[in-house]
């Protein structure tokens, strides 16, 4: 979700010299309608669904003719911030960005007000809560997304284990240790910090309340040194749970090593039951797992007790927000930018290939709709039953970063818990 999948988003449709919104003017006022042409950029950080979105573009142009889309794509290991921030210092921002729910309050100053635009009515209930900076909406919600241990239930279902049961780290131990009795290893672990750091760690700020208000106390506690980890049954429980996936990881003899990329082709090809990850995985995964559409998540247990809030919830939020620039693009340039908005939630071509192609869980309620990718589905289902917990979405920016890397040092058996409960509250200290 950072530009750690990322490649480009929303391809030109036929530009010349390579013009990007920042850059020329138009006098037309919406983009159609007007002999006049508009040119805008897209800066992207959502690869895994690029070619779907080129396509959406080259649909979006046809029947906008005078609109022109060029794509600026963040760099591999680039955050949006990052590349954004650099974008504004030459003064040359996208006319559209899109970026990490954090982003928008960094950007506030640079991002239109939206709060007119007729899709605010028709998002999800909590889909903009991120976004209402000073009674404004900064952003247009992209992308529903959640985290879990994903399962291969042909997998499963060799082994007699069925995933509805797994409710308690001890019944995950269990599932494992069937798996691993038919000659398949039972789980893939990613040592990518972003997955550790921000993902699956989250999972302990998430599971502290079902109120997101007191989550986010619990944060500033952390930022204040009023935390004790080691004595917090969240922390220790979910690590309970890292230590059984660490014992039954297929890569346990390195840890590190191992690549999204790799365990993207175990979980497919069936060598592993289970892995931790998000739906946004699918588009690769089924590249290895043939007609095997049999796939799902299970919450991230974090105790042995059934009925401890997060043992049934699984991850989800609204993960990527479109903001539309006012400083570097014209008042043409940024219709033009509201128009494309306008056409993903309303117009059947755009709904399809969002949904249908690109298999995005959209934050909008006109939208009916629904991914067919079993990932999608899954978590569908857990938002249907609301058996969801708290995606945590803004987190720090360089919270995978830090955390992430303390987390492969306890990964790799490099640190204790001690130690990684300190490292992680001196990271807290250390947040503005």
């Amino acid at each position: 979700m950072k530009c750690k999948k990322i490649l480009s988003l929303l391809a030109a449709v036929t530009i010349t010299g390579g013009l990007l919104a920042g850059c020329g003017s138009s006098s037309s006022s919406s983009g159609s309608g007007s002999s006049k042409k508009v040119k805008i950029s897209i800066m992207n950080s959502k690869g895994e669904i690029q070619s779907q979105l080129e396509e959406a573009v080259k649909t979006f142009s046809k029947a906008n003719p005078n609109i022109t889309i060029d794509v600026v794509a963040c760099s591999a290991g680039q955050s949006p911030f990052e590349k954004l921030s650099t974008m504004y210092s030459s003064q040359n921002a996208p006319a559209l960005a899109i970026v990490d729910p954090g982003d928008v309050i960094k950007f506030k100053d640079k991002f239109a007000d939206l709060s007119n635009e007729k899709w605010v009515k028709d998002a999800q209930e909590g889909s903009l809560d991120t976004v209402k900076l000073d009674g404004k909406v900064m952003g247009f919600p992209l992308t529903v997304e959640g985290d879990g241990i994903i399962y291969n239930k042909k997998v499963l279902d060799k082994a007699g284990v069925d995933p509805t049961k797994i409710k308690t780290t001890n019944d995950l131990e269990d599932a494992f240790k069937k798996v691993q009795a038919t000659g398949v290893s039972a789980v893939a672990v990613s040592p990518m910090d972003w997955s550790l750091g921000s993902h699956f760690f989250g999972t302990a700020y998430a599971t502290q309340s079902k109120d997101s208000k007191e989550n986010a106390k619990f944060l500033d506690d952390l930022k204040a040194g009023k935390v004790n980890l080691t004595q917090n049954k969240q922390f220790t429980g979910l690590l309970g749970t890292l230590d059984v996936l660490k014992k039954y990881n297929i890569d346990k003899s390195d840890a590190l090593a191992a690549t999204y990329e790799k365990d993207q082709q175990y979980i497919g090809e069936g060598k592993v039951g289970f892995w931790f990850m998000g739906n946004w995985a699918w588009p690769q995964v089924k590249q290895f797992s043939g007609d095997n559409k049999d796939f799902g998540f299970i919450p991230v247990p974090i105790s042995n007790n059934a009925d401890d809030y997060g043992n049934s919830g699984i991850a989800v939020g609204v993960t990527k927000y479109i903001g539309v620039d006012k400083v570097n693009n014209n008042a043409d340039q940024q219709a033009a930018a509201k128009k494309f908005l306008n056409w993903l939630v309303y117009n059947k071509d755009g709904e399809d290939i969002l949904v249908k192609k690109a298999s995005v869980i959209t934050a909008f309620k006109n939208i009916t709709e629904a991914p067919d990718d079993p990932l999608s589905k899954s978590i569908k289902e857990h938002m249907t039953s609301k058996n969801t917990i708290e995606f945590m979405t803004v987190l720090p920016s360089d919270h995978g970063t830090k955390v992430g890397a303390a987390m492969q040092k306890y990964l790799a058996n490099k640190t204790d818990k001690a130690a990684l409960a300190n490292e992680i509250q001196e990271y807290w200290k250390t947040v503005k």
